[in-house]
This record gives structure tokens, sequence and C-alpha cells, in this order.
């Protein structure tokens, strides 16, 4: 199975923001086509949580490697009456040529810190912004989302479906496959199984029950196709004066005499506390106690934690669309893609800053780095550091680490006491793709132990403990001399 699957069908290299080739027009005209660098991050975490995870970097990769303006889409730009021909004829044979790094997918990334470096000409590198903060954003957002409601169901099966509640086909697919990545059991999206390997489950909808003349015949018809997975939708009705009472029969009619076993009931409707312990007694009342106990409607990670941790739910996995896949609470992840250096005839950086007169919006300059500080004894994430790109740290000596706008508030960390790992990783370069694409099996389990190495403060929902993002003395000096020369 291959990570990535639309782009070998169809060719979205216009994918774009109209600005940017009007943009790229004027650079054309003009022979401004320097090399230039662009960091792309993010300013808030989705539910006010404490960290993200990122996502999105295959689609990315393809979209690069791929990344061509075909005839007919010169013709369409040509009708457009914007350009010239001579930049028509350029864009005809534009290719990405410049190197890209990035912080690998499944990895609990935090505000500011720059998750794509791109350094490149500059009309290559405008015009593939929107199709990076695209599949950043929405699979980022997504993964976020996934991952805080895996935490709430401590470690119960939690699957995918939504499906139907998606915006669009593409935003369900690849979707399917951030919830994947963040620790999603499953998918109900079957182009998500076929595409990515995702495991894909489904059974019966409302509709099914309701075309048999009733619904012990659905229940038995369903369990003489699938006697070995049998699981029962009980709610069609009435959960516990006839579905939960009709599944228990099948079983005990058809499925144990033949050597099976009942393997769940869903309830989509109703009390889920109070239906999942009316539910579970009269299961274990018939000698059921392996029949597991499937809830959906509408469930998000606090109603979840609800139900299992103070109304004593018997539930034993999790069925969650609508919520997750448009991740309800924070609708849209805030990647922006910001310019931040200038290469000069050397090749050496001339730093770019962005000033506002709010702070958040006030960018980090230069060619940068980006580090995990972790506590060497127990391997835990102390802070992150972003350093300019010429900067050379060695762990044996002491760290000091800097607020990102204020000097005065800094922290040191001994030498020999903890460990460094460079976070960005080059992707590109030159255009060559060098970074060997990890299978999405290898991505889900990276994610899942770099999680481990997050404290649980940080991953509470409600006011979790802020993770340090800090500069080095070298970049917070440069930032701070860059805004005083502005002023």
């Amino acid at each position: 199975m291959t990570n990535t699957t639309l782009s070998d069908k169809r060719n979205q290299s216009l994918m774009m923001d109209f600005y940017e080739l009007t943009m790229s027009q004027v650079y054309f005209d003009n022979g401004t086509n320097e090399e230039v660098v662009f960091d792309l991050f993010y300013r808030r975490n989705p539910d006010n949580g404490g960290f993200a995870i990122f996502c999105g970097l295959d689609q990315i990769i393809d979209y690069v490697e791929n990344f061509s303006i075909d005839a007919d889409m010169i013709e369409y730009l040509r009708s457009t009456g914007q350009f010239s021909e001579a930049f028509l004829e350029y864009l005809s044979t534009v290719r990405f040529t410049g190197d890209l790094w990035a912080v690998p997918e499944g990895t609990p990334v935090f505000p500011y810190e720059p998750l794509i470096r791109v350094k490149a000409p500059l009309i290559e590198a405008q015009l593939i912004e929107t199709a990076m903060l695209l599949a950043i954003n929405h699979q980022t957002l997504i993964a976020t989302k996934a991952r805080r409601i895996v935490q709430a169901a401590n470690g119960k099966a939690v699957m995918e479906f939504g499906a139907r509640r998606a915006h669009n086909f593409d935003s369900s697919l690849y979707g399917a496959r951030a919830c994947y990545i963040a620790g999603v059991n499953g998918t109900a999206t079957t182009q998500a199984g076929m595409e990515f390997g995702i495991p894909a489950l489904g059974t019966m909808a409302h509709s099914f029950i309701q075309s048999f003349p009733s619904e012990y015949d659905a229940f038995m018809a369903y369990a003489k196709t699938y006697p070995e997975s049998c699981t029962l939708l009980i709610d069609t009705y009435n959960t516990l004066h006839s579905g939960v009472k009709n599944a228990i029969q099948v079983a005990k009619d058809y499925l144990e005499p033949n050597g099976y076993r009942l393997k769940g009931v869903r309830i989509d409707s109703g009390d889920m506390a109070y239906l999942s312990k009316r539910v579970r007694k009269a299961l274990d009342e018939a000698g059921m106690e392996d029949c597991s106990i499937v809830v959906s409607n509408s469930l998000d990670e606090y109603l979840i934690e609800s139900l299992l941790t103070r109304q004593g739910a018997r539930i034993d996995s999790f069925g969650v669309g609508e919520n997750m896949i448009v991740s309800k609470h924070t609708p849209v992840f805030g990647g922006v893609y910001k310019l931040s250096a200038i290469m000069d005839e050397d090749g050496r950086p001339i730093p770019k800053i962005k000033i506002s007169e709010n702070e958040e919006k006030i960018t980090n300059p230069g060619m940068k780095k980006l580090y995990r500080i972790y506590d060497k004894n127990d391997q835990m994430a102390i802070a992150d550091l972003m350093t300019l790109d010429h900067e050379i740290l060695d762990p044996k000596k002491d760290l000091t680490i800097y607020h990102p706008m204020k000097k005065w508030k800094y922290k040191t960390i001994e030498g020999g006491t903890y460990l460094l790992r460079e976070l960005m990783v080059p992707i590109f370069i030159h255009g060559k793709l060098v970074y060997k694409q990890p299978t999405l099996q290898e991505i889900r389990e990276y994610c899942a132990r770099e999680q481990e190495t997050l404290w649980e403060e940080i991953k509470r929902f409600s006011n979790p403990q802020e993770y340090y993002v800090d500069l080095s003395e070298d970049l917070l000096d440069l930032k701070l001399d860059m805004i005083s020369q502005m002023r």
C-alpha cells in the first residue's frame, strides 16, 4: 500500500490561490526570482490543547514531486487575460528545484515553531504555498482532534465513522488517514481501507433492520451471513425492550448452537450511560460476558471522558463521526507560510521579519533549525528550541534558552543533563526527493512513541501546562534588533 493516492489520478498543480500567480507574474516581469526561505508554522493549538499532531507531509511530497502545469492549465490561465505569453511559457516548464525540510509526520508540535522550511527560487516557493497549507491545515487539525478522542477512550477501541459528515471526498479520505495516524483503530470509509491499508469495518444501518419483516428476522439474516463477526445494531425500535432481547435470542437460536458467539451490539441513540449499563446486565445474565458494547452518535472527547470516568458507562468501543472528521470545536487549523530570509549572491541568508501590533503575529526571522531538548535521564521532552541555521550546539555544555520576546525570561540547562534532536529533516534537496517515506503503520507507531515523551500535564484537555518553545540568544537578539530597527 502506498501512502499517497489521488494525485496520480488527477493533476492538482493549480491548487493555489490566484494571487500566487499574479505575484509571480510581477516577479517574472521584474526579474525577481532569487532564492528565498519560507517557514510554515501555526500560532494556536486546536481546542485550547497543549499540542498538535503534525500530519499531511506525505501529500505535500506527492504534490511537490509531481508539480507540473500542463497544457490545459496553461490554456485556462491564458483565457483569464492576466498573464503574459512569456510568463505562461515559463510556467509550462517550472518544476520544484529547491530544498524542503520538514518535521516527520506524527510528531507532536507546538505553536510558532517551523514545521516546514522551504528554500527555493521565489516563484517556486510562492506557487506551492496554498497546497502545502491545505494539506497541513486539514490533516494536522483532524489528527489532533483524533488524538484527543483516543486519549479520552483510555485504551478502548475507537472507529472513525465520519465519511458522510466530512467536507467532500478528499476530506473523508485524508481525514481517515489522519485519524489512523493519531491512534484510531479503523475506519468505516472503504476507500481509505483500500488506498491506505487502514482496517475498514462496518455492519448495518437502521434501514437494514427496517427492510425485514421484524428486527429478529434482520438479526438472524445478518448472523447467518456473518456468524464469525456478528455485531448487531439494537436501537432501531427500542434498545432494551426489543433490541438487546432479539440480539440475545439470535445468539441462542443460531450462533451458539453452531459454535459461534455474538461479537457485539451497537447503540446509536439514547442515554449511552444508562443504556450501556442495562444492556451489559442483560448480556451478562444471558452468559454473554464476552459480547462487546459499541456506541456511536455525536461523540467527542468530552462526552467519552464523561461516560467512562463519571457516569460509569459499560462501553467497550466507540464509533466517532462528525465531531472528529470535521473537528467540531475548532474547525480551522491556523497554519501560515511566511518569508523568513532572502539568500544573497553568496548564498547567505538575509533575515526578513513581519512586524505587527499583535505580538503573536511577529515572525521569527532568518533561516532556522528546530531542536527538541530531552532530559537525559528519563528521555522526556523539556522544551523545543529554535536557532539560526549556522549555530552549533554542544549538549556537553550549558544551554540557555530564551522566551521568544523577552530577554530577561530564560532557562539554563546544565551541560551533560540533556539530549538534543534536530526535528526538521531533509525531504527535497535541489528538487530531488531524498526522504525515505515511512509506511502509514510506521507513522502511526512513531506518533504513539513520541506522545510518550510528553508529560501528562501537557496532554490534559483543560488548562494544559504550557510547553516551552524558545529561542537561542543569537536568534532572539536578531529578532529584537530587527523589531527595533523597523520601528
